[in-house]
């Protein structure tokens, strides 16, 4: 299966790093043209691609902050006429201990970014997409989206909000040719997993144990689902929620 993206624009969000760095990348190597959106500067991870021939383009925004965000489809708009394709992938993770022991601040701030920055992205994609006539837009959620996870209540919370926002605005624009999915990404090698492990070494162990397919999976490998969701081929997907996790959640 070919999945081209010649002549599209696509947006990633928290894509310095890990899952959304590889979305972007693969979206740029197939053609598109791809704006890496982060809260941190990633003028060298443009450059890395740059220098492979592709097409990208740096955003510093945070996504929690609305205006950043209207600024940033705004000025994508501007300099490119139109907006195909976005995963909204920007996230954090609240620092893991049961539910009561987490900070009033450190909710907010995962509510903020995990539930909120997926919101306002979505508010001024979707309009844009109404105005163009169609695009395709992707969630970042989790495995954690349809389970628990000790200590992460938090996240969970909103990994399973994002889902039910996706499918609900799925139904409000299939029939203005806007597909609205989600990707629930299982055990991920990515920065923030790594980060995991190395404050709670049993939980590597733990996590591995559980996976039937007895690995972690790779940011590529959620990039390859996030390219589907968005490509013509997954043209009566909508409203879905792609678990990628290894059977994790099937066993």
């Amino acid at each position: 299966m070919d999945i081209r993206y010649e002549g599209k624009v696509a947006l990633v969000t928290g894509a310095k790093q890990g899952i959304g760095l590889a979305v972007a990348e693969a979206f740029a190597a197939n053609g598109a043209t791809t704006i890496i959106a982060d809260i941190q500067n990633t003028d060298a991870e443009v450059e890395a691609l740059r220098s492979k021939g592709y097409k990208v383009e740096g955003v510093i925004c945070d996504v929690a902050d609305q205006k950043a965000v209207k600024a940033m489809i705004e000025g994508i708009v501007s300099r490119h006429g139109k907006l195909d394709c976005a995963n909204n992938n920007a996230g954090v993770q609240t620092p893991q201990r049961p539910m009561a022991e987490i900070t009033n601040d450190e909710y907010n701030k995962t509510v903020a970014v995990d539930l909120g920055g997926v919101w306002n992205c979505m508010k001024f994609e979707i309009e844009q997409m109404l105005l163009q006539g169609g695009g395709s837009i992707v969630n970042t959620s989790s495995q954690g989206g349809i389970t628990g996870f000790p200590g992460q209540a938090a996240y969970i919370a909103c990994k399973h909000a994002v889902l039910g926002l996706t499918r609900t605005a799925s139904i409000d624009y299939a029939a203005k040719g806007i597909r609205i999915n989600a990707v629930l990404p299982g055990c991920i090698l990515t920065p923030m997993a790594k980060d995991i492990f190395r404050r709670n070494p049993a939980a590597e162990k733990e996590l591995l144990r559980d996976i039937p397919l007895g690995r972690f999976g790779e940011p590529t490998e959620i990039a390859d689902a996030v390219l589907w969701l968005c490509s013509p081929y997954a043209s009566f997907v909508h409203g879905s929620g792609l678990v990628v996790d290894g059977a994790f959640t099937a066993h």
